[in-house]
C-alpha cells in the first residue's frame, strides 16, 4: 500500500488526469444510464390460464385443470403448483426453484400444456402460459374520457396505440375499456321457415365459407404459380351476399331472410373517469430502457396528436412511475451534495482548506465512479441499486 501511495504521489499529473477522466466518464454515465423504478428481477413463477365459457367450477377442475396437472407434474425444477377453478375459467400458478432457468422452465411448461391440449374440451379456449415479471408492469396509464360515441373513443385509442407501440422504448400499449366489434346478422324466423331452412344449416354455411382454400401450385409448362380460393368473411355484406339455397334459377341469399348491422360483444368491463366513459392505455416499457425518457416520449406523442382528435376528449395520466423515479434521483443527488458540504465544513474546520477540499471532492468522485462501474456491468439505476 505504501508503495502504491508513493507511486501516485510521484506521478501527480497522471493521477490528476486519471481522476478527471473518471469524473467525466462517471458524469456521462450518470446522465445516460437507464433509470427504472423497479429492477429486472427474475421471479420463478409461471401462470397458466384456461377458459371455457359457461363451465362450472367443479367441471372446470376435472375437465380443464386435471389434464394439465397430469402433464406439468414432470417438469424439472417445479417446486409446487396451485390450481384455481371458477365459473368459465381456471388457472394454475407454478412456482419453481430459485436456481432454475426460468426461460427453460417456461419452455417446458408450454410443451406440457401443448401435450394436454388433446385432453381439453374442443370448445375450450387455447391455454396461455405467462411469465410473472415486475419489470413489464405498466409504467403509465393514459385515460381518454368524454361523452362521445364508443366508436370514436375506440378509433382514437387504437390510433394512439399504433403510434406509441412504434416507439423503440415502448413494449406494448394495452387498451382497456373497449368492446370487440362484430357483425350481427338478424334472421327473420318466418322467412327462414318459408324457405325450409334451419339455424344449423345457416351456421354451417357461414363456418364453411369463412376460410381460405389453397389449391396448390399450377404448372402450365410456361410457368408455375400458386392458386388459392379466398373465402374469408370480412364485412357483414360478405355474409348477406352468401347464397344459401338454389331453387331452379332462383338463388336465395342471406339478405333475403336477414339483415346485418355492426355492433359490439357484451361488455365485460367498464372504465370511467370522473363519471365519463373512458378508454385506458396501459404503457409498458422494454426491459432496461430509461423510464423517464420513455414517459417523456409517450407524453410528447400524445401532445402532438391530441389537437387532431374530436372535441370533448379529456386526457389524464395515472400510475406515472417516472415521477417517483425522478424524486428518488433528486433525493440521491441532494444527499450526496449535502454529505459533501458537511464533510467539507468539518474537515476544513479540523485540518484546513487544502485537506478539506481533497476530501470534499473525493465523495462526489467516488459516487460517479460507482455509477460508471454499474453502467459498465450493465445494471440500471433503480431503487434497489
Amino acid at each position: 500500500m505504501t508503495n502504491l501511495i508513493t507511486a501516485a504521489l510521484s506521478r501527480a499529473r497522471t493521477v490528476i488526469l486519471l481522476f478527471a477522466l473518471l469524473v467525466i466518464m462517471g458524469t456521462v454515465s450518470f446522465i445516460t444510464i437507464s433509470k427504472e423504478s423497479m429492477p429486472d428481477v427474475t421471479i420463478p413463477i409461471a401462470y397458466v390460464s384456461l377458459g371455457l365459457e359457461g363451465i362450472s367450477p367443479e367441471d372446470g377442475d376435472s375437465m380443464l385443470v386435471s389434464p394439465v396437472e397430469q402433464e406439468i407434474k414432470s417438469i424439472e425444477g417445479l417446486d409446487k403448483y396451485t390450481s384455481t377453478a371458477s365459473e368459465g375459467h381456471a388457472s394454475i400458478l407454478l412456482e419453481f426453484d430459485a436456481n432454475v432457468d426460468i426461460d427453460q422452465a417456461l419452455e417446458d411448461t408450454r410443451e406440457a400444456v401443448d401435450r394436454a391440449k388433446g385432453s381439453l374440451p374442443a370448445a375450450a379456449d387455447d391455454p396461455t402460459v405467462n411469465e410473472v415479471n415486475v419489470a413489464l408492469f405498466p409504467i403509465l396509464v393514459i385515460a381518454l374520457s368524454g361523452d362521445l360515441d364508443e366508436r370514436v373513443l375506440k378509433a382514437v385509442a387504437e390510433d394512439l396505440q399504433e403510434r406509441l407501440e412504434a416507439l423503440p422504448n415502448v413494449l406494448e400499449a394495452n387498451i382497456s375499456g373497449i368492446r370487440e366489434e362484430v357483425a350481427e346478422i338478424v334472421v327473420d324466423p318466418d322467412l327462414m321457415a318459408s324457405y325450409n331452412l334451419s339455424h344449423n344449416e345457416l351456421i354451417a354455411l357461414v363456418s364453411n365459407n369463412n376460410q381460405l382454400v389453397t389449391a396448390g401450385n399450377l404448372d402450365t409448362g410456361a410457368g408455375r404459380f400458386a392458386v388459392k380460393v379466398p373465402g374469408l368473411i370480412e364485412t357483414e355484406k360478405d355474409i348477406l351476399n352468401l347464397p344459401i339455397k338454389v331453387d331452379g334459377t332462383t338463388v336465395v341469399r342471406f339478405k333475403d331472410i336477414a339483415y346485418g348491422q355492426r355492433t359490439y360483444k357484451d361488455r365485460q368491463s367498464i372504465s370511467r373517469v370522473n363519471g365519463k366513459p373512458a378508454v385506458t392505455l396501459e404503457i409498458s416499457k422494454r426491459v432496461g430502457e430509461n423510464i423517464i425518457d420513455t414517459v417523456t416520449e409517450v407524453k410528447k406523442i400524445v401532445a402532438e396528436v391530441s389537437p387532431k382528435w374530436p372535441e370533448g376528449i379529456d386526457i389524464s395520466y395515472t400510475q406515472d412511475q417516472s415521477v417517483e423515479t425522478e424524486s428518488q434521483l433528486n433525493e440521491l443527488f441532494n444527499s450526496v451534495l449535502l454529505s459533501t458540504i458537511l464533510v467539507f465544513v468539518v474537515v476544513v474546520w479540523a485540518l484546513g482548506p487544502r485537506t478539506g477540499f481533497l476530501v470534499g471532492i473525493a465523495i462526489p468522485s467516488s459516487f460517479l465512479t460507482g455509477i460508471l462501474l454499474l453502467s459498465m456491468m450493465g445494471f440500471t439505476l433503480n431503487m434497489v441499486v
